[in-house]
């Protein structure tokens, strides 16, 4: 009977010790795969960007269709992180107004304008104007972002006092990524459309593809134009400056005291009117004499002329009447 249970008692702890062995053994493999596993897909999430050119290189050869719209889906992933990742963290576009008050003009605009070129820089624009003595001038700036700060307190400087300043700020970078995004998606299609056009056998169909094709060229133009206007902006500042110089001060009349009565002074005032008067008749005397008599002479010839018709003109309606005798 104890020989029974010895043995039963060692087969017990064998088994044991063979059980812990298997699930030591099954957890090692187990490791080993799970390791395995996830080196493979960490692989396939690495190379996912990298695969975007093969991935549409195998549309075009390989024959599986699955083959083509995995490819074609993980390629336009890629291609749109990528695009993403590619842009600046921060896109800001500046613009601002600034008005200078400043001695000299011909000065401001030459410093003013080494500044800007100083740091990178152009000028864009300028004008000068001239109203009723007012010299000012305006210039347009674009200054590098990175040097924005810098250069308006320069700007800054070189003036006299500040009369007005307006500095706005826009921040595109979302809608750089969102351009940036779209223009890879219409490439990819772009690379899609040419790949079924290399195997269009119909001529409809080829001419199907390429409006198709037209028109996706025509989208990614127009939004690389309205990217690079963007990055072009938040690259160049946009800066519009006045130059004005000083106001001379308006002249004030200082007002006379008042004097008090001073006879002499009426008097004065008295012998001027009647001096004028004297002039005035004379003057209207010498008017009467050289033109007016010459009109009166006239005026009383014409009028004994019209007296003088008037008579005749009765005399004769008397004569035919027969009250005047021919001889009289």
């Amino acid at each position: 009977m104890d020989a029974f249970l010895d043995r039963r008692g060692g087969a017990l702890i064998g088994g044991g010790v063979l059980l812990v062995v298997a699930l030591l053994v099954g957890l090692l493999f187990m490791g080993g795969q799970t390791s395995r596993i996830l080196s493979t897909v960490g692989g396939s999430v690495t190379n996912q960007g990298s695969g975007t050119g093969s991935d549409s290189g195998d549309q075009s050869s390989t024959g599986s269709g699955s083959g083509s719209g995995s490819g074609s889906g993980s390629g336009s992933g890629g291609q749109v992180a990528d695009a993403a990742a590619a842009v600046p963290a921060l896109l800001i576009v500046r613009t601002g107004e600034l008005t200078l008050q400043v001695p000299d003009l011909d000065t401001a605009l030459r410093d003013g304008g080494a500044a800007v070129i100083r740091a990178g820089g152009y000028i864009s624009g300028s004008s000068r104007t001239s109203d009723d003595g007012h010299a000012s001038a305006q210039v347009t700036y674009r200054i590098p972002s990175a040097a924005w700060e810098a250069t308006l307190s320069l700007l800054h400087g070189m003036g006299s006092a500040t009369i007005s300043e307006q500095i706005k700020t826009e921040e595109v970078t979302g809608q750089v990524v969102d351009l940036t995004a779209h223009i890879a998606n219409l490439r990819t299609t772009e690379a899609a459309l040419q790949a079924i056009m290399a195997k269009a056998t119909k001529i409809s169909d080829v001419l199907d593809v390429q409006e198709q094709l037209t028109t996706t060229r025509g989208e990614i133009e127009k939004l690389v134009a309205d990217k690079t206007h963007l990055e072009e902006r938040a690259s160049y500042g946009s800066l519009a400056v006045t130059y004005r110089l000083p106001v001379a001060p308006t002249p004030t009349m200082t007002p006379r005291p008042a004097k008090g009565w001073d006879p002499g002074d009426d008097v004065a005032r008295a012998s001027g009117k009647l001096v004028m008067i004297g002039q005035t008749t004379t003057s209207i005397g010498i008017w009467l004499a050289i033109v007016g008599l010459p009109v009166v002479i006239g005026a009383a010839l014409l009028a004994l002329a019209v007296w003088q018709v008037t008579r005749f003109g009765r005399w004769l309606i008397r004569r035919r009447e027969g009250i005047v005798e021919p001889g009289v």
